[in-house]
């Protein structure tokens, strides 16, 4: 830059005017980020860039300079967290290393990331390729042994990656295979290779549309950049215009992948299937795979079923409605499924509290736009809590704002309260509540080769951690806000005419662990679960069911149990015409310079019971003035919010 700034500014290849102050006023601002922590609800820049980006940048990576393979730091990236972790991106079959396009500046944040470029008229053999990643990684793992390094592998890239992680059992290795090459051998493209052999020259022209269609889906293409909460119409249009803009550019990857080297890589790609397949008995690594539903190119579901049980540590996330390219598709955000699958850590083991990556908005309007939409929708929660005074207002204006916070509550059915709650806590105070979840949640016998990224690690995403002494005692040392449920899954599980009772143990433990971080308890209650269900079966007639009982007694017995003769079953139920939540926190009880008197039994003892008669006296409240919401049936909030306010400004009862 500063040679360029002697002859004036120049105009790059992407047609921008750069300068030295413009360099070195982002390079402070960078600096400046990477010496704090990610920000709640930062933004991590998903959906800003397409494969139109990727094909247009490959345009310049493609220019012969017979140079051999080599590594590059993508600019977007920028400058990532103190004491991240480095990812290597190993490319498929075009070998730009510009896969990860679309992630590169949420990456950025979490990892060190450098991407392989091999160029497209190079003929590097695969044994030299893995020689060539493998002086890296060794270099890192000698510079810094005590961090794990990432091995992305896209496709070719995953055969790559194995490879490595086979000759290098030693190191830390946490590889992520997306749609790995490893089953080529059975690729649908088999039949293809000979006519590829013997189409003329002329006819190569072809090619990348065939191989556009074979290796993605245009449409999850075309939709990357397109927000998911426009009105259809709009939606529409959009796409049209993405799709119209996107297929003539298609033609680009004949210079990508030209006729000679589409031949060798496909050769290349032979010799890297057969090699990683005859070492995986040697990989020690942690590995997850990433596999299409829609993958025309290779098995990959089916791949994913031989990896998992070829590979001593191995999990899948399934993917159904996308294909090949993976990365460049709409729906997959690379960052946010290695923190929901707990893959992201900076030591040897993951730790819950210190490896947590607080979510971006991107996650924050995904999470409850699409994945818990309907809930959302459907109970429209409205929350009120308790000022020092004792006056109850609506929002959360009488929860502190400063951690340590301990919110003690009751556990509607199935856990259905949760997640308004942390919504809420986001939008309106801009706070991640860390929830004390059940030990099974965490468990990879509840995974299996079909397991999607849903639900359960959107969970993991906000930070849920395992119920445990340790982890409540880092989250409140950290200064955290936390939701703990006593009742657990005794509360979330119960029966029949139990709604609103507390299930809570006898051990006052979470007092004396509050009183010592100095911590505020925020006794809470929430009630609305009989306004939009109906239970036909609880656990008990459940359990009565023949055959379904013992299989559930088999599945507790071989889980992780919080409690004693715990069963873990789900009640059988129906939804009805949606009612309301309802949430009041109320007063909030300092337990600062306690903790000596806490010590007592007793003393702690009555600070317990005082907690569990605040959520008591709050569940009571709220079951009483819902009968004066005038919102309360889903008909009149769903015209309101039509014709008046949002979902979380429709009106309620007075407090």
């Amino acid at each position: 830059m500063e040679e360029r700034e002697k002859v004036g500014p120049l105009t790059g290849g992407n047609e921008y005017a750069v300068s030295k102050i413009e360099v070195v006023e982002k390079k402070k601002k960078v600096e400046k980020e990477a010496k704090e922590s990610l920000a709640v609800l930062w933004d991590d820049a998903y959906r800003t860039k397409s494969v139109k980006d990727y094909l247009e940048l490959a345009r310049f990576m493609i220019r012969p300079d017979g140079g051999p393979p080599r590594w590059f730091c993508p600019v977007e990236c920028g400058h990532p967290l103190n004491d991240s972790p480095v990812l290597l991106f190993l490319p498929g079959l075009d070998g730009t290393g510009l896969g990860l396009i679309l992630h590169h500046e949420a990456l950025g944040r979490a990892f060190e990331v450098r991407s392989l470029h091999i160029p497209v008229y190079d003929r590097t053999p695969f044994e030299d390729l893995v020689t060539f990643v493998e002086k890296t990684v060794k270099a890192e793992y000698d510079s810094s042994p005590h961090k794990p390094i990432y091995l992305v592998g896209d496709s070719f890239g995953g055969c790559l990656a194995l490879a490595v992680a086979a000759r290098n059992p030693t190191v830390d290795l946490v590889v992520l295979l997306v749609n790995p090459a490893t089953s080529f051998g059975r690729s649908q493209l088999q039949p293809l290779l000979p006519l590829l052999e013997a189409m003329p020259d002329g006819l190569h022209f072809t090619v990348p549309y065939l191989l556009s269609f074979i290796m993605g889906d245009p449409v999850k293409m075309a939709t990357i950049n397109i927000d998911n909460m426009l009105p259809p119409r709009v939606a529409l249009e959009q796409l049209s215009t993405n799709l119209t803009s996107l297929l003539p550019r298609l033609s680009g990857l004949a210079d990508i992948i030209p006729r000679e080297t589409l031949l060798w890589k496909l050769k290349l790609l032979k010799s890297a299937a057969s090699y990683a397949n005859s070492r995986l008995h040697a990989v020690k690594a942690e590995v997850l795979v990433l596999a299409s539903g829609k993958d025309n190119m290779l098995p990959s579901h089916d791949e994913a079923r031989r990896l998992t049980n070829s590979l001593k540590n191995c999990r899948v996330r399934y993917f159904k409605d996308n294909g090949h390219t993976l990365l460049l598709e709409d729906g997959i955000n690379l960052l946010t499924i290695i923190k929901g699958t707990h893959t992201y850590r900076r030591r040897r083991r993951h730790d819950y509290v210190l490896d947590f990556l607080p979510p971006s908005m991107s996650e924050y309007k995904t999470a409850f736009n699409q994945v818990v939409g309907l809930v959302r929708t459907a109970s429209s929660s409205v929350l009120f809590s308790t000022l020092e005074d004792g006056k109850i207002v609506r929002g959360l204006s009488g929860v502190p704002s400063e951690g340590p916070v301990l919110l003690v509550g009751y556990h509607m059915l199935m856990g259905l309260e949760l997640f308004s709650l942390v919504e809420e806590f986001l939008r309106e105070k801009n706070i991640i509540v860390r929830g004390i979840a059940h030990p099974m949640l965490f468990s990879s016998k509840t995974e299996d080769l079909s397991s999607e990224f849903g639900l359960i690690d959107w969970v993991k995403v906000f930070g849920a951690v395992p119920v445990a002494g340790s982890n409540l005692f880092k989250l409140l040392s950290t200064k955290s806000h936390v939701v703990l449920y006593p009742g657990g899954a005794r509360e979330a599980n119960h029966n029949k005419g139990e709604e609103y009772k507390l299930f809570w143990p006898d051990q006052p433990e979470f007092v004396r662990m509050a009183a010592r971080f100095g911590a505020t308890i925020v006794p809470f209650g929430t009630v609305g679960e009989d306004d939009i269900t109906n239970m036909i079966l609880d656990n008990n007639e459940v359990m009565k069911i023949p055959f379904v009982g013992d299989y559930i007694k088999k599945y507790s017995r071989d889980n992780i149990r919080v409690r004693e003769n715990e069963a873990v079953s789900v009640p059988v139920l129906l939804p009805r015409i949606p009612g309301r939540f309802y949430y009041l926190f109320g007063k909030p009880i300092e337990t600062r310079g306690r903790y000596e008197s806490l010590k007592d039994r007793e003393n702690a003892n009555e600070l317990y019971l005082q907690v569990k008669s605040g959520v008591e006296n709050c569940i009571a409240y709220l079951l009483k003035k819902r009968e004066e919401d005038p919102y309360r049936n889903i008909v009149d909030r769903t015209v309101h919010r039509a014709l008046h306010s949002p979902l979380h400004e429709i009106p309620t009862f007075e407090p």
